[in-house]
């Protein structure tokens, strides 16, 4: 029996077809790895909070052999340590100009736009959207960016979204059972 995805709805054919072929995972960071608030201490520190389920999501798509990278507007030494934690090697921070970074990231790794996806959020997103071959939207980016986005998760930045995201490209591949069989066997 297949493992079923986080998602509470079935994604379209074409979203399937386009996931397949899938060779690396894009995020945002703000209002995608994290719920977009920005947390700011009395003393000037920044703090963010990530979903482990998130993180376990990543670790799970990584060790299926797709890449993950993230491109984000602000720079935050937080977000260096949790890809750090997380294996995530490629961290682009501090520009808002993504579709670049985005191009130079294919064309170092040497595959074509069509084999990326990129999770957004909010307009600074689209370029790369339009540019990918997998366009999703968390369920709480704002509207504009649902419309254009290939695929919606049911999971809000921060809370699952991305864990959806590495579900569907491992069901995708036809990798999820696999990746998912350790803690899914019953006990002896």
């Amino acid at each position: 029996m297949s493992a079923a995805p986080t998602a509470r709805h079935a994604p379209p054919r074409d979203v399937i077809e386009r996931a397949a072929r899938i060779a690396l995972l894009v995020l945002d960071v703000d209002g995608v790895l994290t719920d977009g608030r920005l947390y700011l201490g009395d003393n000037g520190v920044e703090y963010k909070t990530f979903s482990s389920r998130d993180g376990h999501g990543i670790k799970l798509l990584m060790s299926a052999g797709v890449q993950v990278a993230v491109i984000t507007g602000r720079r935050s030494q937080l977000v260096e340590q949790r890809m750090a934690a997380l294996g995530v090697t490629r961290v682009h921070q501090g520009d808002d100009r993504k579709r670049p970074i985005f191009e130079r990231m294919l064309a170092e790794i040497g595959i074509d736009a069509s084999q990326a996806a990129y999770v957004g959020d909010d307009l600074v997103d689209l370029p790369v959207m339009r540019a990918c071959g997998l366009s999703v939207a968390v369920a709480d980016a704002d509207p504009r960016v649902v419309a254009r986005a290939h695929w919606c998760t049911v999971n809000a930045g921060g809370r699952g979204a991305v864990r959806e995201v590495c579900e569907l490209l491992l069901e995708a591949r036809g990798a999820l059972d696999a990746a998912l069989a350790h803690w899914l066997e019953d006990a002896p």
